[in-house]
């Protein structure tokens, strides 16, 4: 891999892990907000290398274990330099395994935004159309599945499992989302009497949810764990900067999380087609992410505008 492809990778990384992860800028700041100095400030700081090495670090690290247990724990660090053919071919046959679990992961995860999420039309007719059919989630979603479980069969009874275990983090993940959210309406809107430290454990407890979405996606660009190490990191560094001094202005940009949620949808068709040993190039993951992030940030610019002028 070339030097070119490996910083459109990392930038592709950063700038999905950076809009991906805008809900979770947005809960940081409110809860933030009924801190104190001294508790902002701790979370800010030492929160920051939870959220950077511990969770984007060590999680994609541990998947990539768990995929590969021959390789041991450094093994899977340096498995995508490494240039020993067992290594290689370990990593080619776990492949497969991982892009399917991840694949219907980011899939779950789109339409349940399309279908069952609020959000601002960016693509009014079509998302208003399939937010009134929100009752089929359920029914396209299991459809799905049994479909790619039952060609990653012919494939490998591994690969299905990993199809398997995709759905299974969704709902995990999806009802710790749910509790959060009322958790935070606690914390801001009913005095819950929780003190400073409570709540950061409440923040990285949500950073964690929210990062593995931001994970799992990034194996769309590589399965090197490095990459996605500085990738992810970068992404938060810019989260976390966004959560203490423009977040305000972040949310004025409406259509961003449409952008985020539509890249989840390419990304996990691309990972879907590659487990099933369809040539994605490395490249067009960070391009389609450039394009589509960039298409809704423009639309949501374009809003703004109008709206500032129809106010002057």
């Amino acid at each position: 891999m070339d030097i070119a492809s490996l910083v459109l990778i990392v930038i592709g990384l950063a700038l999905f892990e950076t809009i991906n992860s805008i809900d979770n800028a947005v809960i940081n700041a409110e809860v933030l907000g009924t801190m104190s100095p001294k508790g902002r400030k701790w979370f800010l700081i030492w929160g920051l290398l939870t959220a950077v090495f511990l969770v984007r670090g060590l999680l994609p690290l541990i998947i990539i274990w768990g995929a590969n247990p021959s390789l041991g724990f450094i093994g899977s660090l340096t498995a995508t330099f490494s240039s020993n053919p067992m290594v290689k071919e370990a990593m080619e046959a776990s492949a497969p395994i991982l892009l399917s679990g991840a694949g219907i992961f980011l899939l779950f995860l789109f339409f349940h935004w399309l279908f069952l999420e609020t959000k601002s039309y960016g693509l009014h007719r079509t998302e208003r159309f399939f937010e009134r059919q929100g009752v089929w989630f359920f029914a396209i979603v299991s459809i799905i599945l049994a479909v790619t479980v039952w060609y990653s069969l012919k494939h490998s009874p591994m690969m299905a499992f990993g199809a398997v275990l995709g759905s299974t983090a969704f709902f995990i993940t999806h009802g710790f989302k749910q509790n959060a959210e009322k958790m935070e309406e606690q914390l801001l809107h009913k005095g819950s009497g929780l003190n400073d430290m409570s709540k950061i454990m409440f923040l990285e407890v949500i950073d964690a949810t929210f990062s593995i979405d931001g994970v799992l996606g990034a194996f769309a660009f590589t399965l090197s764990v490095p990459l996605i190490i500085l990738g992810n990191g970068l992404g938060a560094l810019v989260v976390r900067q966004l959560t203490i001094s423009n977040i305000e202005r972040v949310k004025r940009y409406k259509f961003l999380k449409n952008g985020a949620m539509y890249s989840v949808f390419v990304l996990g068709m691309i990972m879907l087609l590659d487990s099933f040993g369809m040539h994605i190039p490395a490249w067009l993951s960070p391009v389609a992410t450039f394009f589509v992030i960039g298409y809704f940030f423009w639309r949501s610019k374009k809003a703004l505008n109008a709206a500032i002028s129809a106010k002057s």
